[in-house]
């Protein structure tokens, strides 16, 4: 008994030890961007002193700026429309005895699977064949394409753990279709419907492959300026911008999860 308890201690410290280092290997670089990101000087190579210019110098680049409403208007419109079309097809695939549904779900999981460059490659060629001038609307177009199978998917989990028996009690009392979705169906979803959206926008915001195909010139978001300014070597100003983009993703997921937690409370 004493060796068995000796041997879970040991085990217990093994997993502990190799869950600090993984947790110091993934956010050790954060640290270090953040950190620098208050450095005074062009080059980061040491530290030079503690300075906020970089931070000022943000709100001085107009390029920065347009890149910000540009990336914060392709994820804000892909959001919606593929959270839309996300709660519309997880609930047609509800009917699990309709025949062609397995094929459905093959396809919506496709875009799970195939690398960023593929579907990037894919989309410039298809708007290079139809003459469609790559923009604002090939880069929204691109980021419904992705981001709709993992609403569709977020969605569709949700609703798998769906109590019908409160759908069939409120049709034996008389409720309407509509009404029934809206005061019951539509509730119950809405936690889902917020980690689906917050998940598209997440995705959206944060792609730079498919966004490199399909943008084309003169239409830039924060990852492909941020690729450019790197390439330039301008990364003290970029590191500031990151620090701040770090900052926003936090206080959305407390924001979200605080949301979803009324929410549930609320059910």
């Amino acid at each position: 008994m004493l060796r068995m308890s000796q041997l879970k201690r040991t085990y217990q410290g093994l997993n502990l030890t190799l869950f600090t280092l993984v947790m110091v290997f993934l956010y050790i670089p954060i640290v270090i961007l953040v950190i620098y990101s208050f450095n005074d000087a062009k080059i980061v190579t040491s530290w030079k002193g503690f300075t906020l210019n970089y931070y000022l110098r943000l709100w001085e680049n107009d390029a920065i700026k347009e890149a910000l409403r540009n990336t914060l208007l392709i994820a804000g419109l892909s959001t919606f429309i593929s959270t839309v079309f996300g709660v519309l097809a997880a609930l047609g695939l509800e009917n699990k005895r309709f025949s062609g549904r397995k094929g459905l779900l093959a396809l919506i999981y496709t875009p799970l699977v195939i690398p960023d460059i593929l579907m990037g490659v894919s989309l410039a060629l298809l708007f290079n064949f139809t003459r469609v001038n790559t923009g604002m609307l090939t880069v929204l177009i691109a980021h419904i394409t992705f981001c709709v199978s993992y609403t569709i998917i977020v969605v569709q989990s949700r609703l798998e753990g769906f109590d019908y028996s409160l759908v069939e009690a409120a049709m034996d009392l008389g409720a309407k279709p509509a009404a029934i979705f809206m005061k019951i169906k539509f509730p119950l979803m809405l936690p889902g419907i917020v980690a689906a959206a917050l998940l598209a926008f997440t995705l959206s915001i944060d792609d730079f492959i498919i966004t490199f195909f399909t943008s084309g010139r003169g239409f830039d978001t924060l990852p492909i300026y941020v690729e450019g300014t790197i390439r330039r070597g301008a990364i003290t100003t970029i590191n500031s911008l990151s620090t701040l983009m770090i900052a926003f993703t936090l206080f959305l997921v407390v924001v979200t999860k605080r949301v979803r937690k009324t929410l549930i409370s609320s059910l």
